[in-house]
């Protein structure tokens, strides 16, 4: 995959993309957690979303960049 994208002449890169499809899939996560209640049972809900962003953005970029 290409490290860096055009979008309307402007370079970007790849990372940007997977930032904003990490942001998507975070908040769907997040939807799906607090359906579930797991936030009830965690220390720091804040810091429980932050990590799985962390997590997402990482595993994703890993399939790139590796």
């Amino acid at each position: 995959m290409p490290r860096e994208i055009t979008l309307h002449g402007v370079y970007l890169p790849s990372l940007t993309l997977l930032f904003l499809l990490t942001l998507l899939l975070a908040w769907g996560l997040d939807r799906l957690f607090a359906r579930a209640g797991l936030y009830r049972h965690a220390w720091h809900p804040t810091l429980l979303r932050v990590g799985l962003f962390t997590c997402l953005y990482c595993a994703l970029a890993l399939t790139i960049y590796r």
